[in-house]
């Protein structure tokens, strides 16, 4: 049941009209319910995964509440990780390590097959499998009590507007927020619908029109010259940027109906001036889980040259490999990782060099030339995330140097007709703009805004945007299968 499709459309009415009509006490039962039918939708059986994490963490927290042995609650903590982990690895990774053991044994003449498990990656487990894991530490670490409510603490991880593709929430930002009485107010319903409307713009209108060329480019990369593999790169950027982030406005924005905040996870990070200020603004609810849980505990910044570069690795290499069994995801973490060290290991030089060139004293044309510079390294890593093997991504930014046989005629052969193509740009014009006006502030903006007629323009144009420009379709979210 996908957020842009009819079927969650009557789903979630359905669910938001009963919501307001129960009585406090009683709607943990509706919402564990939903999120419940909303996961089995998919695949019932794997209900049973969410149950397991459930039921294993909140063991976990009370008995590391009642606990006053560290050595205990040590132990408990390491025994409720390895088995969240454990699932998550046999679910995600086993057929990955499978054949990479084979491929190795094979490389030293060693011939020995390999199970092959070819299990269905269940959907959403990366998402809830860390929430439930940060719910742990947090009990551990005396951030937050130990929930008793195991109906409270099951929604909590299962939450459906959450559910399959984050944000990764907090347990004290979370399940206070279902202790707390909502009511229906009419601000966060004008709230609500205009995140979810503005995600459904971003999915459908943007991010599944420009898919069509970058799965067309993609799926026989060798074929194109470095025109299209840029242009294919430059639209699969905005394709995903669209398309995660038009599910994280959309999941805050069902859930703020209801009375319940989840945090951004987005805040335009193509904006970015350096690598660590992409990581601040992209998938902010992963990169504070990774900061938080991996990297303050390996000791962060507060450590020698060495170990600070091993700590930024570490992060980012588990973080790629969080995204997928695959060494694609792993190369683009690595990517990231040597950049944010590199950007370190340079400061310096890049400070003396823009006071050298006059750069310091012109503040707009540096600040452009460092975003430009995190797009082309952004951009580039997105390749490797993009690409079905570590070959075809590094065939691909090789290609971006040959521009021989380029014919601009073919370019109506990638998919789309001049009318959707004119379409796609014409939405990347307004991402941009919108973008724009959001990042800078804009007073001018902010005055038209706050005028009714301008206000309900606006949504007429992206409601019309979406029912005459959007793909409908079965295209799930990227993010669906991490």
């Amino acid at each position: 049941m996908l957020f842009n499709s009819f079927e969650f459309l009557i789903f979630y009415i359905v669910v938001v009209a009963v919501f307001f009509t129960l009585p406090h006490r009683h709607r943990w039962i509706l919402l564990l319910a939903a999120s419940y039918y909303f996961y089995m939708s998919w695949k019932a059986e794997y209900v049973v995964l969410i149950m397991a994490a459930t039921l294993i963490n909140y063991g976990v927290g009370l008995g590391l509440e009642r606990s006053t042995s560290v050595r205990l609650r040590r132990l408990l903590l390491t025994l409720g990780i390895s088995s969240s982990l454990g699932i998550l690895f046999t679910f995600k990774y086993l057929d990955f390590f499978s054949s990479n053991v084979q491929e190795a044994l094979e490389a030293i003449n060693i011939f020995h097959a390999m199970p092959a498990f070819d299990l269905l990656l269940p959907l959403g487990i990366s998402f809830y499998t860390f929430q439930a894991i940060g719910y742990a530490i947090d009990v551990y670490r005396g951030d937050t009590p130990a929930e008793r409510h195991l109906g409270i603490f099951a929604l909590y991880v299962s939450f459906f507007p959450q559910l399959v593709a984050g944000p990764i929430e907090r347990s004290h930002r979370l399940l206070p927020q279902f202790r707390r009485e909502s009511h229906f107010e009419p601000q966060r319903i004008v709230q609500g619908l205009q995140l979810i409307l503005w995600g459904l713009v971003k999915k459908v209108v943007i991010a599944d029109r420009l898919a069509v060329v970058v799965d067309t480019v993609y799926a026989s990369s060798g074929s194109y010259s470095a025109p299209f593999l840029i242009l294919a790169t430059i639209f699969f950027a905005v394709q995903i940027y669209c398309d995660f982030s038009g599910y994280s406005d959309m999941a805050i924005g069902t859930a703020r109906i209801m009375g319940y905040d989840l945090m951004t996870n987005f805040r335009r990070p193509y904006f970015a001036n350096s690598v660590a200020d992409f990581w601040r603004r992209w998938h902010i609810s992963l990169s504070t889980w990774f900061r938080d849980y991996l990297y303050r505990p390996l000791g962060g910044n507060r450590v020698s040259r060495p170990l600070w570069m091993r700590n930024i690795l570490a992060v980012f290499l588990l973080s790629g490999f969080w995204h997928g069994a695959n060494w694609t995801f792993i190369a683009w973490g690595a990517v990231h990782g040597l950049a944010m060290i590199g950007g370190s290991l340079t400061a310096d030089m890049r400070r003396k060099f823009s006071s050298a060139t006059g750069l310091v004293r012109l503040p707009r044309l540096h600040h452009a030339v460092q975003v430009a510079t995190v797009l082309v390294i952004a951009g580039s890593a997105w390749v490797f995330f993009r690409a079905q093997t570590v070959d075809q991504a590094i065939s691909i930014l090789v290609g971006f140097f040959n521009w021989e046989g380029t014919n601009i005629g073919t370019l109506w052969a990638l998919g789309l007709s001049r009318f959707e193509m004119a379409t796609a740009l014409a939405s990347l014009f307004v991402l941009f703009y919108v973008e724009s006006v959001e990042e800078f502030t804009s007073q001018r903006a902010l005055h038209l805004w706050s005028i009714r007629s301008v206000r309900w323009a606006i949504y007429l144009a992206a409601f019309y945007g979406i029912v005459f420009f959007g793909v409908f379709g079965s295209l799930e979210f990227i993010y669906f299968q991490f």
